[in-house]
């Protein structure tokens, strides 16, 4: 399966990286796939070059890289030029574009109340990610309900801040977690080693 090839299943924890000091964590650590969030774009050519010398694979978060427009060409111009291992956004028309350039697609869904659970639901629908990202993550009985209502993998991310939530939304179904916890990094990093 491509997407088992792209992303290390054996990851439980997936770094998400806001600074370059993070980055820097992440290139000398075992893990193997890392999710890059607000990112400014004149990085991105070095970063790329770092993490290709590292043999890492990046995520980014398309809605958070600054300088750019969120938007069909800009989507393009990162697939292009940039060639992560795939993108991550709350907006549909940038998983579809990733997708049809073949990079691992992760919808990211911020869940407020039960109607944005049901807008979500539905554009998931639509855009079949290959995996989707459920913020708040501390909530293991929205992950399980998800997961009972749909077949794509689940991240579970945001306010997840100990190893007994990490544990909890694994139980729920979350297939790994993203977090920008630096000690839940190198607490599960111990697994890859």
């Amino acid at each position: 399966m491509f997407i088992l090839r792209e992303m290390n299943s054996l990851q439980k924890i997936y770094p998400a990286i806001r600074s370059m000091k993070e980055f820097e964590i992440f290139l000398s650590s075992h893990y193997e796939t890392a999710f890059f969030l607000d990112v400014h774009i004149s990085q991105l050519k070095n970063i790329r070059q770092m993490a290709k010398e590292h043999r890492k694979k990046l995520l980014y978060h398309m809605d958070l890289i600054h300088g750019l427009k969120n938007d069909d060409y800009a989507t393009e111009y990162i697939c292009q030029e940039v060639k992560p291992t795939g993108l991550i956004s709350t907006k549909a028309s940038v998983i579809i574009k990733a997708k049809q350039r073949g990079l691992v697609t992760v919808q990211r869904i911020f869940l407020l109340d039960s109607q944005a659970l049901e807008k979500n639901l539905s554009i998931i629908e639509r855009t079949k990610p290959d995996y989707i990202e459920v913020l708040p993550g501390a909530m293991p009985w929205i992950i399980k309900e998800i997961k009972d209502q749909i077949n794509i993998p689940i991240f579970a991310g945001g306010f997840i801040r100990t190893v007994a939530e990490v544990e909890q939304a694994l139980e729920a179904g979350a297939t790994a977690i993203t977090t920008t916890n630096v000690q839940l990094w190198k607490h599960y990093e111990k697994v890859l080693s």
